[in-house]
């Protein structure tokens, strides 16, 4: 099966993306809802691509092979709990660098919110940082603790985790 150049980019975001859902690959590709994503996925991309048990969408490894992007998430193979490699969106790179360690207290979004602005000077919204957070848990480097509302720290130790910015 041969990709179009835009199915052949789109293919790249998932595996660097992975694991994700419809509403991150929305959002990259500027589509109206997660429906039109996957239509994408299913008429464009069905051979490269599979839902987890989590229902989180992979790329194959064969997928990987095709395109020139290296995964989102790298891991030690024998080692268990946090990835070793990620490459994420700029707003989550800094959401590792001011969240709580792994044996601090957790912290609420807010708690982050305000942490981003001291620490960047930057005003992204609420939204856009609880979904960064959630989007480092999918990937094993953010944990939830529930209290009154989810709060986040790191799964492992700052220095055990490489944070990459993805382009």
């Amino acid at each position: 099966m041969t990709l179009s150049e835009e199915a052949t980019e789109r293919l790249a975001d998932v595996v660097e993306l992975q694991p994700t859902k419809n509403s991150e690959l929305q959002d990259r590709w500027e589509m109206e809802s997660g429906s039109e994503v996957h239509q994408y996925l299913e008429n464009e991309l069905g051979d490269y691509y599979f839902r987890d048990d989590n229902s989180l969408i992979r790329a194959t490894a064969e997928a990987a092979d095709l395109v020139d992007v290296e995964p989102g998430i790298e891991s030690d193979p024998d080692a268990e709990g946090a990835p070793s490699r990620v490459r994420v969106p700029e707003l989550q790179v800094q959401i590792v660098s001011v969240l709580a360690g792994p044996d601090e207290e957790s912290e609420s979004v807010v708690s982050v919110l305000h942490a981003l602005r001291d620490e960047f000077d930057v005003d992204p919204d609420a939204e856009d940082v609880r979904s960064g957070l959630q989007s480092l848990r999918r990937k094993g480097v953010v944990e939830v603790e529930y209290r009154t509302v989810p709060t986040f720290r790191l799964a492992a130790p700052r220095d055990e985790i490489e944070v990459e910015a993805a382009n």
